[in-house]
């Protein structure tokens, strides 16, 4: 289990199918050892949660009034949905117990049960 494999918008990419296929490399994988350039990365999120040297959204103090954040969630979507309930469940949980749950899933986001 790592939370290196968690998005910092909450998706969970271990279990991501595109991950598998190899159709995408990740949210954060490759940016903590310099395998991939973080000035070139396209998503403002995952932007400032890696400069900040956060794990994810769910680590920032201003998580509840974030603009980038808050508008990814906004979206139309029940995935954008789970990746908010993914936040909010580590910011009472922690990630020990985000990931042992997540661990489990088939795709980026599923239940809490």
């Amino acid at each position: 289990m790592s939370v290196e494999e968690l998005g910092c918008c909450g998706a969970y990419c271990k279990t991501c199918p595109a991950l598998k296929a190899k159709a995408c490399r990740g949210c954060k994988l490759g940016y903590q050892d310099g395998a991939r350039d973080i000035s070139k990365a396209r998503c403002k999120i995952k932007v400032c949660c890696i400069k900040k040297n956060y794990n994810s959204c769910a680590d920032c103090d201003i998580y509840k009034s974030c603009r980038l954040i808050r508008e990814l969630q906004q979206k139309n979507g029940y995935k954008y949905k789970k990746y908010r309930q993914a936040l909010e469940f580590i910011r009472l949980h922690g990630y020990e117990k985000f990931l042992a749950i997540a661990d489990k899933w088939k795709i980026q986001f599923g239940r809490y049960e």
